[in-house]
Parts: structure tokens; sequence; C-alpha cells
């Protein structure tokens, strides 16, 4: 008892330490929803809350996307989306309103952000295009000649608008490239007219990526309030006390010496608790994992062993796992998960292990993945030989697959016109993959649903047979639950059903999996990212429309690598099929058994699908100021 009751005073001393520096703030929330934004927290405050952050968001209960402001000084905008920890898909009204009036003021600015010193923005390229604004009076022959291979909108009076689509490489977005009398506009878009309407290629939307500066960074998690004065300079205002000012160099050794002091308590706390262990000789000591992970975890673990039984995985000790490996000396590779080793087993048979980072909250997704691939046995699905789970110590270990992702083997050199891969095993594997998911949704016990169906995720053996894997985001639900539920997006960005983000779509289900696999399989087919959001070339995520047309208009796909009138229908088949799977309405598109079934059937009997949109929200009655992407 007096142990138990120091130990209550040292932890007593501690939330002393943290008010006294500042360190807690009762009036700002740790996290907040506003509208269908959800787990927001710092840098995003609510209007009302001014001092809790520096991205103010206000009508959280209108029929209207929130509305936020990029600060300082920053225009408001919709906030269609929170995409991960650090993008945000945007609306600029106006752009909006000058779109729906066909108003040629649109091309008067670009897509700009304001300047901070505590925050920086930056509009990502995922669907910005480059115009060229050209003063109609002036034409020349250079001019002629420079945009020959451009498209040419005449509806604004006074100057012309040309833009292209599918370049490899757009040298001219530099300055010196411009003819004279025209300027680079860079504005964002949604789909490819039809009838050569600029205003119906346009959109409102826009995504930005934000980053905390470290001065910033360093003044909020030292208790302070990041604030910029008139000049634009970056002040730290210690949020007890508004009249001292103190710098990032102030905050960052008032921070040191809060971590010096807490962890201090903390290590004494610990070693007071391991000499009492020791000193009692209670059992439970060689178990407690307080100090290693949530204890939450092992009950999980537990109770998945009690459920599954003799049909679990194999158990392996941390131990085992370095004996596999050989201590991790043949590395694989790596990602944001952790990394992957080849190992062998003691009969001989080589494995892939992956052993996790250390995972944030209660490990679901680690339980998440052992749970769902141990009720599957296809042979479209990787097979797990077993796991490790040992305090914070976590690695699954999976059946090696020697060819590695298909990640690697489909995109390809513009300049290349020979593929790694044939249109035949291209063809096999798509048909492959379908079936496995075709399993996971109709042939297990319990639906599976993936969420997170990526080249990378597909992993291929010595015959180039592919098998799903990595379910670290799947949802296990019951065969005659059509819809889901689920809290906050998960997926990979470019493969994520538009229903993920903008519920008003739809519901959550199977028909997600469905939207991922085709875009994946367009990928397959044009040996290209149909996004690609770290490369400026801002075509990219178009690929899907210009196959449209071209299937539409009945012409040459002009694909790389076809041989023969055999594999011409091949990749015909998978592209028909891809452009049913990314229809934006979940309830046009096929399930994965008539995904399967149309690949196997004939060409002539695919129909032409309606034109696929790569985001489409709700369609409700709601003022004109309100952003609609279409």
């Amino acid at each position: 008892m007096a142990i138990t009751s120091f130990v209550s005073f040292l932890l007593s001393l501690l939330l002393i330490f943290v008010q006294a520096n500042g360190l807690t703030n009762s009036t700002c929330p740790k996290s907040f929803s506003c509208g269908n934004l959800t787990d927001l927290s710092f840098p995003f405050s609510l209007s009302t809350q001014p001092d809790c952050g520096i991205m103010p968001i206000s009508g959280c209960d209108a029929k209207t996307p929130p509305r936020i402001q990029l600060l300082p000084g920053g225009d408001w905008y919709y906030a269609l989306a929170k995409l991960n920890n650090y993008t945000v898909a945007l609306g600029d009204p106006k752009l909006n309103a000058e779109l729906r009036q066909h108003d040629c003021q649109a091309f008067n600015k670009n897509i700009s952000l304001p300047d901070s010193p505590s925050i920086s923005y930056k509009v990502l390229p995922a669907n910005i295009v480059n115009f060229f604004k050209c003063n109609s009076t002036s034409t020349t022959q250079k001019k002629i000649n420079h945009f020959a291979v451009y498209e040419k909108y005449n509806g604004c009076k006074g100057f012309s608008i040309y833009y292209k689509f599918f370049q490899d490489r757009d040298e001219d977005i530099r300055a010196g490239n411009l003819t004279v009398n025209c300027s680079l506009i860079r504005l964002p878009v949604n789909s490819m007219p039809d009838d050569g309407d600029v205003f119906k290629m346009l959109s409102p939307a826009f995504q930005v990526e934000w980053k905390l500066s470290d001065e910033c960074y360093q003044c909020h998690f030292g208790g302070g309030q990041c604030q910029t004065d008139k000049t634009k300079k970056f002040h730290c205002t210690n949020q007890y006390n508004p009249h001292a000012q103190g710098t990032s160099k102030t905050g960052q050794h008032r921070r040191i010496w809060f971590i010096l002091t807490t962890g201090a308590v903390l290590l004494t706390v610990a070693l007071l608790v391991l000499l009492f262990c020791f000193r009692e000789k209670i059992v439970w000591c060689k178990n407690i994992r307080f100090w290693e992970s949530n204890p939450e975890d092992h009950k999980n673990i537990e109770a998945f062993f009690k459920n599954y039984g003799s049909y679990a995985p194999k158990r392996y000790s941390y131990s085992e796992v370095k004996s596999i490996t050989s201590g991790f000396k043949n590395k694989l590779g790596q990602g944001g998960f952790g990394s992957v080793y080849k190992g062998s087993l003691h009969n001989g048979s080589h494995v892939a292990v992956k052993v996790l980072n250390i995972l944030k909250g209660s490990g679901e997704e680690f339980i998440n993945e052992v749970a769902s691939i141990s009720r599957t046995s296809h042979v479209n699905i990787v097979n797990l030989v077993g796991f490790c789970f040992e305090g914070r110590k976590r690695a699954l270990i999976y059946e090696f697959m020697p060819n590695g992702s298909l990640e690697k083997f489909i995109y390809e050199e513009r300049s290349d016109r020979v593929r790694q891969l044939g249109w035949p095993i291209l063809y096999k594997i798509a048909i492959s993959i379908a079936r496995g998911l075709e399993y996971l949704h109709r042939g297990c016990t319990t639906r599976i649903l993936h969420f997170d169906i990526k080249p990378h995720n597909i992993l291929l053996d010595e015959e180039f047979c592919p098998k799903i894997s990595d379910f670290g985001l799947a949802k296990l639900c019951m065969k005659k639950e059509s819809i889901v539920s689920m809290l906050g997006a998960r997926g990979t960005i470019g493969y994520i059903a538009p229903e993920i983000v903008c519920r008003n779509l739809g519901g959550v289900s199977h028909k997600s999996d469905v939207y991922s696999y085709g875009m994946m399989v367009l990928e397959m087919v044009g040996g290209r990212k149909n996004v690609d959001a770290g490369v400026d070339r801002t075509s990219e995520i178009y690929f899907p429309h210009w196959l449209y047309q071209r299937i539409e208009l009945d012409e040459e796909l002009q694909l790389i690598g076809i041989m023969n009138e055999e594999e011409k229908e091949c990749a015909r088949k998978m592209v028909m099929v891809s452009l049913w799977c990314i229809q934006t309405d979940p309830s046009n598109r096929p399930s994965m058994t008539k995904v399967v079934e149309m690949l196997e059937g004939n060409l002539e009997f695919l129909q032409i699908p309606p034109k696929p949109y790569l985001y489409s929200p709700s369609r409700s009655e709601v003022d004109s100021s309100v952003v609609e992407l279409v």
C-alpha cells in the first residue's frame, strides 16, 4: 500500500508539472468533427475557438459543406473532404460561381494560397492542368506552330485558351517557352469536355497539402500559440500570459526541460514497479506489458486464439522470427508499415517476414490482418504462415513470392515499346485477381472487404500467379449485409471509391473494392499511374477518360505491346470492364462475379458503360454557391 500511495503521489506530481508548463489546455478539444469532416485536430480549429488553431472552420451545422479559411488573410473555401492528416480537398466558391455562369473571369488568376511563417500550403497537381491564355488579336505563325497540337477554346472575348492532354512532358510551363502575349494559368479540372466547352471541364475543387513550420510546431507543442504580425513575422504567444512574447527557441527550451522532468519521473515510477514485482515474486510480472503495449492488444489476441482454436495461424516468438530471418539479414523492401525480410523455416521453405513498425492505438490493423487472412484459403490469396506478437514486436510471416509485387512490372517508360509483362499474362493476372476478390466477397463464411486493392498489394509467385495481400484495412461483415459502417476514409489515394470520401454518393460496400480493382486494371492496361501526385504531369488523372473516349468512338486504343488480334481483344475487354468498375454510382458497378464473367466472355456482348467520373457528389438541390463536381 505504501508503494501504491507513493506511485500515486508521483503521478499527481507529474500532472502538476504538465499544467505548470502550459502543455494542457482544457478549452481546446484534442479532436472534433465539423459536418462531414471527422477526427480534426490542430492546426484546424472551430471559428468560435480561434485560439485553438490556425485553420478556422465554420458552418458545421449547415446543409452545405463546412467552410475553411487559410490564414493569414486567406479566402474562405468549402472543405469537401479530409483526405489524410496533411491533405484536404477544397472548393473555391468564387470560381464555382464563375464556372456556373460561364464567366471568362475564371481565367484571370491561378489558384493561389497565402504565405505564412506558421504554415505553408501546396496545391497538389492531381487535377491541375496548364492552360495558356493568349491575346486573340495577336496571331503569328510562331504561335500557330507552337500550339499546333493543343485544343483551342475561343468562347472568351479578347483572348483564346489553349490546353492539351496526355503529354509526357510539358516544357511550356517554363516562362521562357511561352509565346508573346500568352500567359500560363493553372486551374483544377474534372473531366474532358465532349463538345469543346472548356467550362464543362473546369472544376472548383482541388487538393491542398499543408505543413507546419518548425517554429510553429515547437510553439504549439510547447504550450504556446502560433501568431503572425502585420509584417508577416512569426511570434509565439504563451496562452496563459498573452503579453509574454517568446521565440521558438524559448518554447524549445521549455519543452526540453519538461521532457527531462517527465522522463525522470517516469523512470522512477518504472523502477519502483519493477522492484515491487521482483520483491513479491508475482507471476504476472513476467507478462506485464504496461510499458510495452496496450494490454487491450493482448486481450484481443487471446480472444482471437479462443475463437479460432486450431484454425488460427501459428504464433512465433520474436527470437524465432530472428532465427527464421538469420538476424534480419536479407531485406526485401521497406514501406510505411515497416520492413520485409526473406527467411527460411525449419522445413526449408522460404517465407517473407513483414516486421511492423510500432503501431498506434490498439494495433487494430495487425489484429485485422491476422483475423481476416486466417479465414481464407484460395489460390489468389496470399497464405499467412504465422505471426509474432510480443510486446511491441509484431511480425507477419507469409509464403514467399519470388516475383515481388505487381507494381514493379506494370509501369512502363513512355519511350519503351516493349512491356515487361505481355498481354496474355496481364489478362490472366486481371482475371485471377478478380477471382480472388470474388472469393473474399462471396466464398468465405464471412464476407471480407479489402479496402486497399492496388498493384503494391498484389504479389506474384514464380509463375506470375497473383495473390492478394495486406489485409490491414480489411473489414469483416455478414454476407447478408450490403452496406457497412465505417469511421473515416480508408485506402490509398487514386484507388479509393468516391463513396468512401463523400458518403452522399451511396453506402460503402463490396462495390468499393470493385472500384479499386477497376482503377488498378486501368494502370495495368496503360502502363502508367492514373493519379501521380508526386509528379507534375497533370494529364495523368485523365487516362480513364481518354480510354473511354476511344472506346466510345470505336477507335484503336493505341496501347503498348499489342501484337495480334487476340491481344487486342483482351486489352479491349480489360478496358471495358474497368470502365464499368469505376462508375461513380456504386449500384452501376458490377459484382466481382460479374467481372469474372465479362472478362471470360465474348467481347461482342460487352456494352459500353456510362461515362465514368472520378468524383461526383450528391445532386441535392442547394443554393447557387454550393460546390458541385460534375
